[in-house]
């Protein structure tokens, strides 16, 4: 299946035009790798394929358009055909309403649901991936905050706890990290970080990092002053998402970090294990 599924992927491919950055399939180049000969029969699945488009919400326009095709007759003689230039996603629409007992539009339906799943497992790792990232950026940030403090005044483990508590209050206006942990769902003893958002996850570090330079900049000392700057930042973090329509009180909590990071290594180890199989 795998090979057949290639050979529909380069034949589709192989009629690909391109414009600049833009690429485009000719309907009458399509019709025959779907199973049709009557350009006829062909536009009744275009226009199914149109409809589909309109309730999708897309405009039609967008991804359809009518064009003339050069078609030499028996004598040599060239006439323009009426044919429709397409979209990947229009070609994807067509094979989706496409006639289903004709075998090449099985395998076209085939072959676009794997390459949609491609691209959506393509997208779930690239926001794992972002998040991995701003996480780990925060954990150097908090670090550098935290050795920042301890040695301008801040001297406890449960004061530094503290300091953080008013971050999370100030950028989530006023609601106390134990209470937005309980809010999540988040595990008792684990980090509320660990089940941020992308966009929160940047927030913090943001809040953060412009605390550990005013601190130093400032040549802030003592646990009122540098707990004053950090709320100032954090305050002004907030206004920004919320300029943007964000509020982060309101997000959803996200999938445990924890779990991506392990999954991740499961993942790193089975390549290496194949990789070393295949020497």
């Amino acid at each position: 299946m795998d090979e057949i599924i290639l050979r529909v992927q380069k034949n589709f491919e192989s009629i690909k035009q391109t414009s600049g950055e833009l690429e485009f399939w000719s309907a009458r180049d399509l019709m025959p790798m779907l199973g049709y000969i009557k350009w006829q029969k062909f536009t009744e699945a275009i226009n199914r394929a149109k409809e589909a488009c309109r309730s999708s919400g897309q405009k039609i326009e967008d991804h359809f358009t009518g064009a003339g095709k050069p078609i030499t007759g028996g004598k040599g003689a060239v006439q323009i055909a009426q044919d429709v230039l397409l979209t990947r996603y229009a070609c994807y629409l067509i094979a989706q309403n496409g006639d289903p007992r004709k075998p090449e539009i099985a395998l076209a339906q085939t072959y676009f649901a794997t390459q949609t799943r491609k691209q959506e497992i393509m997208e779930i790792r690239e926001k794992e991936d972002k998040r991995l990232y701003a996480r780990s950026k925060l954990k150097d940030t908090e670090n550098k905050i935290e050795s920042t403090v301890y040695k301008r005044g801040i001297n406890l483990p449960v004061e530094f706890a503290t300091f953080k508590n008013k971050h999370i209050e100030a950028l989530y206006g006023g609601i106390k990290a134990i209470d937005l942990k309980k809010k999540r769902g988040v595990p008792k003893g684990r980090s509320l970080a660990d089940f941020d958002t992308h966009v929160e996850l940047r927030a913090k570090d943001f809040a953060l990092a412009m605390t550990d330079h005013n601190i130093k900049e400032k040549n802030l000392r003592g646990k009122e002053q540098m707990t004053e700057e950090v709320i100032k930042n954090s305050r002004a973090t907030r206004k920004t998402l919320l300029s943007r329509g964000i509020r982060p009180e309101n997000l959803k909590a996200e999938e445990d970090i924890k779990k991506i990071e392990t999954r991740r290594r499961k993942e790193r180890k089975l390549f290496a294990q194949k990789k070393l199989f295949n020497k």
